[in-house]
């Protein structure tokens, strides 16, 4: 799929999630990363990766992006949206995923920068997650 093809609410998050990425602070790996996700109300909410030398410590878009909305208050979050400049659309790490499907976030959009998307759900990206 393309993200030109993309409508409404998923095309928005897309656009958020390149912008965000422009804020993506990674002077070590260069491999920035942009997320954007959608809550129940309609509010989004953005995120970048943030890296240091000490790797353990960086944290994910994906990630950023919806404790920002957590730390907002919401606790419905229905889509997420991240892209990054991957020949194929972005594969999450382990821990967003496991957060994806802790959140139930219903609908993943993952692209890249030339607008290939991937649209699955936290069950196909982690199957067996721990979830409440």
């Amino acid at each position: 799929m393309r993200a030109e093809n993309l409508a409404g609410e998923q095309r928005k998050l897309y656009e958020l999630a390149l912008a965000a990425r422009e804020h993506a602070y990674a002077p070590y790996s260069h491999f920035a990363v942009g997320a954007a996700v959608r809550c129940a109300d309609g509010k989004c909410y953005s995120g970048c990766n943030v890296e240091n030398a000490s790797y353990g410590l960086c944290c994910c878009g994906e990630r950023n992006a919806i404790f920002a909305a957590v730390g907002a208050g919401q606790r419905q979050l229905e889509a997420l949206c991240v892209v990054a400049d991957t020949p194929a659309p972005v594969a999450p790490c382990g821990a967003c995923r496991q957060v994806m499907s802790e959140f139930k976030i219903k609908t993943i959009i993952l692209g890249n920068l030339r607008g290939d998307i991937k649209i699955c759900t936290p069950e196909e990206l982690l199957p067996y997650g721990f979830s409440l």
